[in-house]
């Protein structure tokens, strides 16, 4: 028998940034995102020879170890113990004997949420297994505090809500830890008009996302009072390219990326580079109207809005700079978990 959860990759479409604190707990925070149909998949066979063993397809890691209370954290293998060890320490109470086996449909690294949706992933085997009384809520936020509490990776905290919940959403985020998912109810055309404009390109760069953003918090805890207002920006950013979406005003989502990319530039050095801005303005000049970098920056998948039929041209463009377009659909579900017998 095993146990299986997938989770899906998400895009930041506004607002990126506006979750990561301090700035979301001394002014508030918005987000609008999206899953689509790329996963983070976890397999977790129980075992009964007192033996915990992690196999990362993504890393092409395996790693065995003696089944104990707290397992050692290992490099590579950071966010898989992370969650063993909360589940042992807070729900088992005893260790476990397992084999976990991940594996993500895009490198870790890109800009899509990749590793928070890898530890909602896990969370949620271990939910199927255990039969763990939590909502989606209770695993967003065991998630999040996986992440910044016992792993220390600086972040924000979009991304484990957004694996967990699925669909369209606007975000909020408040102090004290507090976060209101709203989904959005988007009619199937305009979301169908939004996958044909809004295309998704991978540079074939990774990044650290952790370390862009201790420079970003740090300019927060600094008041640092450029990044201070463009935060400020990109959150009422997010509250109109919500309002565009929802009222079927889509080509006028280019303008708002266009304007959310200026702003988030300004957060820490690091976001942007020369690359990514050649890459920004081939698309551009190529018919694009505007368009944004997924994640905190440096690398990983870009966004652009395609007017008319710009699309191919831009493609094309691209491809020669080496861009891959990555094709995708919007995944309506979040967390999926189930037993298999075979």
């Amino acid at each position: 028998m095993k146990y299986i959860s997938r989770a899906p990759l998400r895009i930041g479409i506004a607002g990126g940034g506006t979750d990561v604190s301090p700035y979301s707990d001394t002014y508030g925070g918005a987000i609008l995102n999206a899953t689509i149909d790329l996963f983070a998949t976890v397999v977790l066979i129980p075992r009964n020879d007192n033996k915990v063993v992690f196999h990362s397809i993504i890393s092409n890691i395996r790693m065995e170890f003696e089944s104990k209370e707290e397992l050692e954290v290992a490099p590579g293998l950071e966010l898989q113990i992370g969650v063993y060890n909360r589940i042992v320490k807070d729900f088992a109470k005893k260790p476990l004997a397992c084999e976990i086996i991940a594996s993500m449909d895009v490198p870790t690294g890109s800009g899509l949420g990749t590793s928070s949706t890898l530890v909602v992933a896990h969370l949620g085997a271990f939910v199927e297994w255990l039969k763990l009384p939590l909502g989606e809520y209770d695993i967003a936020q065991l998630a999040v505090s996986i992440e910044r509490e016992d792993l220390k990776m600086a972040g924000g905290k979009q991304d484990q809500y957004a694996a967990t919940f699925g669909g369209v959403n606007f975000m909020e985020f408040y102090s004290n830890s507090r976060v209101v998912v709203n989904p959005l109810r988007i009619k199937p055309h305009i979301l169908r008009e939004l996958e044909y404009h809004l295309l998704l390109f991978y540079m074939q760069t990774k990044r650290e996302s952790s370390r862009i953003i201790e420079v970003q918090m740090a300019n927060f805890e600094s008041m640092d009072e450029e990044v201070i207002k463009a935060t400020h920006q990109l959150k009422e950013q997010a509250y109109k390219t919500k309002e565009i979406v929802l009222i079927d005003e889509l080509s006028k989502i280019g303008k708002t990326l266009k304007l959310g990319w200026e702003n988030k530039k300004r957060l820490a050095k690091g976001i942007s580079n020369p690359m990514i801005d050649d890459i920004y303005e081939t698309a551009m000049d190529a018919g694009a109207s505007g368009g944004k970098i997924s994640g905190a920056g440096g690398g990983g998948f870009m966004v652009f809005y395609c007017p008319e039929n710009s699309k191919f041209s831009v493609i094309e463009a691209l491809a020669k700079k080496g861009v891959i377009w990555q094709r995708y659909r919007f995944q309506t579900k979040g967390l999926e978990t189930w037993t298999s017998l075979q």
